[in-house]
Parts: structure tokens; C-alpha cells; sequence
């Protein structure tokens, strides 16, 4: 095929592959700028309709889990720029290869699944911030006046947004892996949806959560995906503390890529034993 040449180009000069494929990537998510400009349109009205609501809910209750109203609106439209890189409500296009049966010219390449997959999906989520991300900020800096980190947040930030891609990842990366034992995985695919959003503070920030349920909720992988950037964003998080948040996503990260790499495993002799 020819879009391997460049492939057999770069290992040939003994560089690795996953680079390649991140571009790759990233070219294709960033190759329809109008339709990721709509999109961007999309998060940015849920943005305002949120911050209205936040705005209301902590008139109310001034506070509220330590936010102040500004850190609550600032709250609303970094998580809707971050809802594409962060992948909320989508999952991998290697469920519709695994369906179809093209899985097993992926597992038959000479390059590791999970890596080639994660590669892809990190060029995905640059594509999509590059695009998606910043109208909802600069809506939000427009209409509301909030406050930007400093370029030591901003870098803090970047860190914490890497690491919840990487736990977002591992976590659709096992989802798809259902769909060799399931072959439709569309319930486990809204379960995964469902759980994304509450838990990971896409609907209302965890801090508000009462009780155990919050402290729960606050211990659960999908916090690292929108909680905890976000916090890191709004500068509530510094020192020993900030460096406890990437411990936390590192571990989550780590703990479901090696879920993911038994689950690839136990998928790959699946496939053989079928005959695949």
C-alpha cells in the first residue's frame, strides 16, 4: 500500500513507527478544519448554557466545594475544550476493525496494537485541541473574563492533559477489546458513556459531590480525565499537591494500558483459536 512506504522509509533509517503514526494522525483529524470548527461552535454554546446554570447554582450557594463562581464558569468551557481531546463521547475506530474482521491485519503487523493505537489516538487528541479547543476558551475569555494560568500553568496543564488522554485511551482501548466477546458493543460502549461523563466531572465538578460519594468519586479513574486537569488549570493545585495529581493519573494510566495489554493477549488467542 502506499501509505506505508513512508513506514518502511522511517524503520529503515531505524526510527520508530509510532511517531509516524501519531502524524499520520494527526493529519487526518486535522484535515477537515470547517467540520471540527462546527463542532467547536457545538461545545462552546453547551459552554454558556453550563456556565448560566453554574452561575445560578453557586448564586445560590456561594462556595460550593471550594470554588469560587469564577472557578466554576472557568470550569464549565475548559472542559468543553477539553472534551475532544479527552475523547468523552466517542470511542476507537479499532471497534469497527475487530467487528468487520480487519483486526487481524493489525495484529499480523509487525508493530505492538495497544502502541499503535495509542500513537494514533495521541495525534487524534492534538488535532482535535488544535481545532476543537480553543473557540470555547476564547469564548469564555470574551464573554466572562477569566483568569489564564501563567506559562508555569500553562506547561502544569499540558502535563495533566497528556496524562488524562493516556488514561482515556487505555480506558476505550479496554472497552473495544469487548467487542471480540461481545461482537456488538454498543451497551458496553454506553455504559462507558455514562460512567465518563458523571464520574469524570464533565456534568458538575466532583467537588460538589457530597460525602463518601464524592470521595469515591474522586478515587475512580475517570477523574483524571476532566477533574483533575481542570483543578491543575484553575491553579489549585501546586507543590507536593500537583505532583500527587500526576501520580494518580500515571497510576491509573499505568493500571488499565496492563489491562489492556492481558485483554490483547487473551483477544490474540482468541482470534487463533477461531481460525482468524
Amino acid at each position: 500500500m502506499a501509505w506505508n512506504a513512508p513506514r518502511r522509509r522511517l524503520a529503515s533509517r531505524g526510527v520508530s513507527v509510532y511517531p509516524w503514526v501519531a502524524a499520520y494522525s494527526f493529519r487526518r483529524h486535522a484535515a477537515y478544519p470547517l467540520g471540527a470548527f462546527a463542532e467547536a461552535i457545538t461545545n462552546t454554546v453547551f459552554g454558556f448554557v453550563r456556565a448560566w446554570i453554574v452561575l445560578a447554582l453557586w448564586d445560590a450557594r456561594p462556595g460550593l466545594g471550594g470554588y469560587t463562581a469564577a472557578d466554576a464558569v472557568a470550569f464549565c468551557f475548559i472542559t468543553q475544550a477539553m472534551i475532544g481531546p479527552v475523547q468523552i463521547f466517542g470511542g476507537l475506530e479499532l471497534t469497527q476493525r475487530i467487528r468487520s474482521g480487519e483486526v487481524a491485519v493489525d495484529l499480523h503487523r509487525p508493530v505492538d496494537l495497544q502502541g499503535w493505537w495509542l500513537a494514533d489516538d495521541l495525534g487524534r487528541a492534538a488535532g482535535t485541541l488544535a481545532l476543537r479547543g480553543v473557540p470555547p476558551m476564547a469564548a469564555g475569555l470574551w464573554a466572562f473574563d477569566l483568569t489564564l494560568p501563567g506559562p508555569a500553568g500553562w506547561a502544569a496543564f499540558a502535563a495533566a492533559m497528556l496524562l488524562a488522554v493516556v488514561t482515556g485511551f487505555a480506558l476505550r482501548y479496554l472497552v473495544a477489546l469487548t467487542a471480540f466477546w461481545l461482537h456488538d458493543d454498543r451497551g458496553m460502549q454506553a455504559v462507558s458513556l455514562i460512567m465518563s461523563m458523571f464520574f469524570s466531572g464533565m456534568v458538575l465538578p466532583l467537588v460538589v459531590f457530597p460525602g463518601a460519594l464524592g470521595e469515591i468519586a474522586r478515587m475512580l479513574p475517570w477523574a483524571a480525565l476532566i477533574q483533575m486537569p481542570a483543578d491543575v488549570f484553575l491553579g489549585r493545585c501546586s507543590g507536593a499537591e500537583l505532583w500527587s495529581v500526576y501520580a494518580f493519573q500515571a497510576f491509573w494510566a499505568a493500571v488499565l494500558l496492563a489491562a489492556g495489554r492481558a485483554l490483547t493477549a487473551a483477544a490474540r488467542r482468541r482470534l487463533v483459536i477461531h481460525g482468524g
